[in-house]
């Protein structure tokens, strides 16, 4: 069985923020010595 996909509409504000967040966590991971991966794909995902 094929997993479910969601998605979201968002608009140039709001992408705005959502990436400036996913940065300040992505800082706190490397200044806590932990993997950011996720954090990159996500930041990846939304700047396409």
């Amino acid at each position: 069985m094929a997993k479910e996909r969601y998605w979201i509409v968002l608009n140039s504000t709001e992408i705005r923020i959502l990436i400036n967040s996913l940065v300040r966590m992505k800082n706190k991971l490397i200044r806590q010595g932990r993997y950011t991966d996720c954090v990159d794909e996500l930041i990846g995902k939304l700047c396409s």
